[in-house]
């Protein structure tokens, strides 16, 4: 589903494959721009098998039955007839029909092992790619060639996830993802270096009196800020202190505990909902919660998209001096997350079109923990 677009242009330019005999969708991972159409997919394509990992297909059901109540709300606060493009009981009857597949195992493209003798049968194979919980690169084979597909793609070990491990051998045709390959690593950064840097400003906005509000993706951004908060209470960086996430982020932390000794991970006996012990905040309770100090509000959206609890939130907290907001990864210039960091403290935005400007005089600051590789380790990898 395209970000930016709404109704069915937010769709795949399925004209392109119309009238083909699709035989196979094979997903890379379950964020909203890699499987948000998925049912509208398989309604088009209704003989093509669907392939992912168990973790996929996890975290994706609960991600469409979401974006179906996302979309119903929107039908009224947008006017987007064209909403729900699909529904709760479409979502039920696609996941029935999607197939599991385990790591690093060849398998046809009708849902069976494969053997290593046969070069010409089409096949694919998932590799781990440590962008978040089940996401994974695709090789396929076919007539003694091979494409590989690396999705979203992390090089680097994160706080849970760790890197990906692809195939080594060459390939004839690499389609690789560039979400930041239009920038350098920043000289000098390392990832323990800026994870001090982050718990040093948290520790500073709670002695000045502050809360903090951290924008991130429900799925992955979350998990990574929570088990990251939790290492910085464990090693005395912080003291203790209460953290807020929304309903959608409770649920994908619930999948990731619940799968923690399931996967190849760092901090594997980690249950981020016992240990760090965040409380849920929903679209009531989040225009109506105090806001006090000495609390991080780790909530999604993470570009903060408006009526978003990310975006309520700031709304409340922007025009106070008292508090901060922490930006942790990438947020499209173009999103309200985007407009507010280029703004910057003394700046003016309108976060919500719907509403009037607001002066930015809280706290800004921007840290860097992308789940996407960096520029360098893509073209080592390439």
């Amino acid at each position: 589903m395209h970000p930016k677009n709404t109704g069915e242009d937010a769709l795949p330019y399925l004209k392109a494959i119309a009238g083909r005999d699709v035989e196979a969708i094979l997903i890379s991972h379950a964020h909203q721009d890699h499987i948000g159409t998925l049912p509208v997919v398989m309604r088009r394509f209704p003989r093509a098998r669907v392939f992912m990992t168990e973790a996929t297909a996890e975290v994706g059901s609960v991600l469409l039955h979401n974006s179906v109540n996302v979309m119903t709300r929107q039908r009224e606060e947008v006017g987007e007839a064209s909403y729900p493009l699909f529904t709760h009981r479409e979502t039920d009857r696609a996941s029935e029909r999607w197939r599991w597949c385990p790591l690093r195992q060849r398998i046809s493209i009708a849902g069976e092992r494969a053997p290593q003798r046969e070069r010409d049968a089409l096949t694919f194979e998932f590799f781990e790619a440590g962008h978040v919980l089940g996401s994974t690169g695709i090789l396929l084979r076919a007539e003694g060639k091979t494409i590989f597909y690396t999705g979203d793609v992390n090089f680097d070990d994160q706080t849970i996830m760790q890197a990906a491990v692809f195939p080594e051998e060459k390939v004839d045709v690499l389609i690789m993802e560039c979400t930041r390959g239009d920038h350098a690593k920043p000289k000098g950064w390392s990832r323990a270096g800026e994870e001090q840097r982050f718990a040093a400003a948290l520790g500073s906005a709670f002695e000045r009196g502050a809360c903090v509000l951290i924008p991130v993706f429900a799925l992955g951004k979350t998990q990574e800020i929570l088990a990251m908060l939790y290492k910085f209470r464990r090693q005395r960086l912080l003291a203790d202190f209460p953290i807020y996430i929304g309903g959608l982020s409770s649920k994908f932390t619930d999948i990731y505990d619940r799968r923690a000794n399931m996967t190849r991970r760092q901090l594997s006996r980690l249950q981020l909902m016992r240990e760090a012990a965040p409380f849920i905040l929903n679209d009531e309770t989040v225009r109506d919660a105090p806001v006090r100090p000495g609390r991080a509000y780790v909530l999604s959206s993470g570009m903060m998209i408006p009526n978003t609890l990310s975006n309520v939130f700031a709304r409340r907290l922007i025009e106070n001096p008292q508090h901060s907001i922490f930006f942790v990864g990438y947020a499209n210039p173009e999103s309200p997350a985007g407009v507010l960091r280029e703004a910057g403290t003394g700046g003016e935005v309108a976060l919500d079109h719907g509403k009037p400007p607001q002066r930015v005089r809280c706290h800004i600051e921007q840290f860097q923990f992308s789940a996407h590789a960096t520029r360098e380790t893509l073209i080592e990898y390439a």
